[in-house]
């Protein structure tokens, strides 16, 4: 009885985030009735009608008004994800006739910001279809971004970090709505200077739009196949460096800006490692197209940074193929993806706070290992000395993420290599699987249509696991098969 009740409780909870977020993706529809696109009305609709249908159902559910776990709300953000990937594929389904798999892939490409897709040709699909693509990496972006940000305050070593200034100690926003309230209006703000910057150069209202929504949300996807190089523009390639930057960059930082009136970017260490990581990124990318691809020096900077920054935000625009390039530079590629941007942004992979958090830990621990163990090493972050045992509770937990991140890696690669039909090369798989599992998108062209079904599922629950940071999947599976105690 207690199982169903907290199972019931993960429902409930899941029902009222359904029930938020139907009418939401119902603002597609405009861009129906825009174009005149009748046809898709229906198939369109079924997205907030069984969102909404589902959400009304779920929240009816019994719940334990008692007990508030963390591990009910990772299994309801689970099961969001997974669910509103299954629902978002039906208007492909019904629009423009794809297989199932296909289309769940799609919107999962959608909801985790992937730019990965298996449509065959973008520049005859629907404007509601294209729109509803860029929204739904828009919708998810943001999504991610809240919860990291919940996540993140829900423990000891960042406890009240997210939105406080480094002089104050009470913090900024202490409510989940004055939080939820921040968020959108920085979000909606930089998509908005995002659209403006972007007709700049030359593009229509409509190009402008959806690049925007999909550079903030670090998600990539694009409405043409042939990417960025199809708009032949390279000042639009430039803008679009800063723009993808903005969006992996840690969103408590521009409220910081916003409430002290000042700039104030450098004085978070996230930041810092991201530029020194995207410097280095560029520095060897640049260095390697010319050593190994006889590459011009201009044209293999400008190369080398595009692709540098949209591997660490995880962004996934592509003005390169990879297939031309060494296997050592792919190799360094696939580092910067895993590595990914800041932690509460709307980039993926493990994380420059993982990586820094990581690093410290190992010095911490190796330190203690040289001195008498009545002495006491503190663990410092970010200024402050943290208690050892929150301390040996977080950098274990964010060691777990990291050692399951490579193994899930591994295993998937594997996977698809032993169900692989044809040659492919290990690098491309590797690359393409590291890139799924950071929600990134850019692809060494293992990634197609043509895939064997059992790839495209693998991708799939890659992609779904990765854009959650691993965790949240497994709690999910332990409370399915083992319930609470």
């Amino acid at each position: 009885m207690r199982r169903l009740l907290y199972l019931s409780t993960i429902f409930a909870d899941l029902g009222a985030v359904f029930f938020f977020i139907a009418p939401v993706t119902a603002i597609p529809l405009v861009v129906t009735v825009l174009y005149s696109e009748w046809d898709l009305f229906l198939p369109m609709a079924t997205v907030p009608v069984l969102l909404f249908t589902l959400g009304f159902l779920l929240k009816r559910l019994p719940r334990n008004e008692r007990e508030n776990r963390l591990s009910t709300a990772l299994c309801s953000v689970a099961l969001f994800w997974f669910t509103c990937a299954i629902v978002s594929g039906i208007p492909f389904m019904l629009g423009l006739r794809m297989g199932f798999t296909d289309a769940v892939f799609e919107g999962m490409a959608g909801w985790t910001g992937t730019a990965f897709s298996l449509i065959p040709s973008l520049d005859t699909a629907p404007h509601t279809l294209l729109f509803w693509r860029s929204f739904m990496q828009w919708i998810g972006g943001i999504g991610t971004i809240a919860f990291v940000i919940a996540l993140a305050s829900s423990t000891g070593l960042f406890q009240g970090k997210l939105f406080r200034p480094e002089s104050r100690e009470e913090p900024l926003m202490p409510g989940i709505i004055s939080k939820g309230k921040a968020i959108w209006k920085i979000y909606g703000l930089l998509t908005f200077v995002a659209i403006g910057l972007i007709l700049f150069t030359g593009l229509s209202l409509w190009d402008s739009v959806n690049l925007a929504l999909t550079a903030i949300s670090t998600g990539g996807f694009t409405p043409h196949t042939g990417g960025i190089l199809s708009y032949h523009n390279v000042f639009l390639e430039l803008l679009l460096i800063p723009l993808m930057i903005a969006g992996a960059l840690p969103f408590r930082l521009y409220y910081l800006i916003a409430e002290n009136r000042r700039w104030s970017l450098f004085g978070d260490e996230q930041v810092k490692l991201f530029f020194v990581v995207a410097a280095i990124g560029t520095a060897v990318l640049t260095y390697d197209l010319v050593y190994f691809g006889n590459a011009d020096l201009p044209a293999a900077l400008f190369e080398g940074v595009f692709m540098a920054v949209s591997a660490l935000t995880t962004t996934g625009f592509q003005i390169a193929d990879l297939q031309t390039w060494a296997s050592v530079t792919l190799f360094f590629l696939t580092m910067l993806v895993f590595v990914g941007g800041c932690s509460g942004s709307s980039a993926g992979g493990i994380k420059l706070n993982r990586v820094v958090l990581g690093f410290r830990a190992l010095i911490w621990w190796f330190h203690r290992l040289f001195v008498s163990g009545k002495v006491l090493i503190p663990f410092r972050s970010e200024g402050r000395i943290i208690p050892r045992a929150t301390a040996e509770l977080e950098t274990a937990k964010t060691l777990l993420v990291i050692i399951l991140s490579v193994i899930l890696i591994f295993v998937a690669t594997l996977v698809v290599l032993q169900f692989q039909q044809a040659s492919a090369p290990l690098n491309d798989i590797l690359f393409d699987v590291t890139s799924a599992f950071s929600t990134c998108g850019i692809t060494s062209g293992y990634v197609s249509p043509d895939m064997p079904l059992v790839s495209k599922w693998v991708f799939i629950i890659v992609m779904w696991l990765g854009r959650l940071e691993v965790i949240p999947v497994i709690v999910l599976f332990m409370a399915l098969f083992r319930g609470s105690d």
